[in-house]
């Protein structure tokens, strides 16, 4: 079990999954979100998006093939989804008009699609190819603490940054999330 562990593997494999998660860059999107529902779960979504993305690891393959899905065919998908919350961001229109409650809004739209995205689980069969099971699995938990902690301190990181400065960022990284939307859909477009 521990015979192909390696820190410098889990090293890699932590910093890829924090690149892609982002969840540095989703402050916006997690300020917004709590604006609109209250309360969002941050242990609940934590752990959520971390089961979505073990899950995914061990079975994703053979369930989109189940589903007589391809992996780019879900990465598109996955990539419209974004880019719709980023137009939420940049053009400040709500284009999600489900009644969530904090804690249905915990899980959708954070930990699926934001956290545990289309991206996130391309990624993760990328890495399965390459990393030990167990490397990635640790990974996954690394990066689920930290979401836990910027979910926590997203209510303190508004007030440091104020209504302008919210509005500010929340602008600045929709933009940011519409080219990885569109980064996402272009490379996995050309697949087909």
């Amino acid at each position: 079990m521990f015979d192909n562990f390696s820190f410098k593997d889990l090293l890699s494999v932590t910093l890829t999954l924090f690149a892609i998660i982002d969840i540095i860059g989703s402050i916006p999107v997690i300020i917004a979100t709590r604006q609109q529902v209250g309360e969002i779960k941050a242990l609940k979504t934590s752990i959520v998006a971390g089961a979505i993305m073990i899950a995914f690891l061990f079975t994703g393959e053979q369930f989109l093939a189940l589903m007589g899905i391809d992996l780019p065919s879900f990465a598109v998908a996955g990539s419209i989804v974004i880019f719709a919350i980023a137009l939420e961001m940049v053009l400040g229109v709500r284009l999600f008009r489900g009644e969530h409650t904090g804690s249905s809004a915990s899980v959708v739209p954070i930990a699926f699609p934001l956290i545990a995205g289309a991206g996130t689980m391309t990624t993760l069969l990328s890495l399965k190819s390459q990393f030990n099971d167990l490397i990635i699995v640790i990974g996954v938990v690394i990066n689920m603490v930290v979401v836990y902690l910027v979910l926590r301190s997203s209510l303190w990181i508004e007030k440091v940054l104020g209504p302008s400065g919210v509005m500010v960022v929340r602008k600045t990284f929709g933009v940011v999330l519409l080219a990885i939307a569109i980064k996402l859909f272009r490379s996995n477009m050309l697949k087909f």
